[in-house]
């Protein structure tokens, strides 16, 4: 198996187990990229001032899909798995 085929999986596997990273990448690039488009038309907004609303904006974007996906993480170690087993145990 190749390092690319290696890193793929990798990627892939990691993306199953926390899907809100991926959301939380493309958001990122998403906005970044809305943003610089709309850098043409920021009228009297100095340079600076632009970007660093755009970094806040896209920070807090990931952020937030990191939050999520610690929230989901949570409810499916505490809520979902315990429910499994005591359907488990009952079953038996």
């Amino acid at each position: 198996m190749s390092a690319y085929e290696e890193n793929e999986s990798k990627f892939l596997r990691k993306a199953k187990e926390n899907p809100f990273v991926p959301v939380g990448m493309a958001g990122f690039f998403a906005i970044v990229g809305y943003k610089l488009m709309r850098m043409k038309h920021r009228g009297d907004t100095k340079m600076s001032v632009h970007l660093i609303h755009m970094r806040v904006a896209a920070q807090g974007f990931v952020v937030g899909a990191m939050t999520v996906g610690v929230l989901y993480s949570m409810y499916r170690e505490y809520i979902v798995k315990p429910r499994e087993e005591q359907k488990a145990a009952q079953q038996k």
